[in-house]
């Protein structure tokens, strides 16, 4: 049973910083090649922010370029988030998955409510 566990979310002003992490097991992210971290607003469709392959290859949604950094290190089993300049419309649960997702390996996510 694949497990992830995102965590690093809280409250933070407009134009602070936070860090996501999504932690799994070994072999998961031995064998995943491709992971995205996704946000879901209320009353929005999950969405995807940022994805990387198992090379380093990034993507990233228009809206987050060049203020968010998504990277991976598979000897730690973690996929990070760096999220800068935040802004209110990040307000969003936070999600990682596989990319493309998986139903049955979405977790509890971590809420990043941005907020003066």
């Amino acid at each position: 049973q694949v497990q992830l566990m995102e965590s690093g979310g809280g409250l933070v002003q407009p134009g602070g910083s936070l860090t996501l992490s999504c932690t799994g097991s070994e072999t998961f992210f031995r064998t995943i090649y491709n992971m995205g971290w996704y946000r879901q607003a209320p009353g929005q469709q999950r969405e995807l922010v940022a994805g990387i392959t198992s090379a380093g290859s990034t993507y990233y949604k228009d809206s987050v370029k060049g203020r968010f950094t998504i990277s991976r290190d598979n000897a730690k089993n973690t996929l990070y988030l760096q999220m800068n300049t935040l802004k209110p419309e990040d307000t969003a649960g936070y999600y990682c998955n596989t990319r493309p997702p998986v139903g049955g390996f979405w977790g509890q996510g971590t809420q990043v409510t941005v907020s003066s």
